[in-house]
């Protein structure tokens, strides 16, 4: 699988899916997932409404379609939250491995990923890259070709090449 690092904005992107750092109400909030909301459509808030049921768990990833985004899906996953206790660091693994086996079963060869517990759920960019670039390094299934994280700040951006390089084979 290849694995790249860009600045950039994810809703922008031409990928099978882009994932969203989404809360666990799966109804929309800040940052990633405010923006993938807004570029979405609305069309995106009422799938979303439909899927929640009691929430969506820390680490547990879904998939809806992308509606007016360049992807074809999102896939909405939830990152534990630091700030609150959530500092299981597997936890924040399991949103990139629970989210490229979504994105398996749709058949989705490209994922781009944000730096999903970066923002507010408080995790530090070098540790929020360790965990995602470790878990896509490992994650043992097939079909998806490529992962991208499209990162919007150069600090993120950074640490996410710095993990690549220091995951590297």
């Amino acid at each position: 699988m290849r694995i790249t690092t860009e600045l950039g904005d994810i809703t922008r992107v031409d990928v099978d899916a882009i994932v969203n750092a989404a809360n666990s109400s799966l109804l929309g909030g800040g940052g990633v997932d405010g923006a993938i909301h807004a570029a979405a459509g609305p069309r995106l808030l009422d799938a979303c409404r439909k899927l929640r049921r009691n929430g969506l768990p820390v680490g547990d990833a879904v998939a809806t379609p992308a509606f007016e985004l360049p992807a074809r899906w999102v896939i909405h996953t939830v990152g534990p939250n630091r700030t609150r206790g959530q500092t299981d660091p597997a936890l924040l693994a399991s949103c990139f491995t629970r989210s490229l086996d979504v994105a398996a079963e749709l058949g989705a060869r490209t994922v781009a990923f944000p730096a999903v517990g970066a923002g507010a759920y408080g995790w530090s960019p070098d540790d929020a890259a360790a965990a995602a670039v470790g878990a896509v390094r490992a994650w043992p299934g097939d079909g998806v070709e490529h992962v991208r994280f499209v990162l919007f700040g150069e600090r993120l951006l950074t640490a996410f090449d710095t993990a690549l390089g220091d995951n590297a084979p």
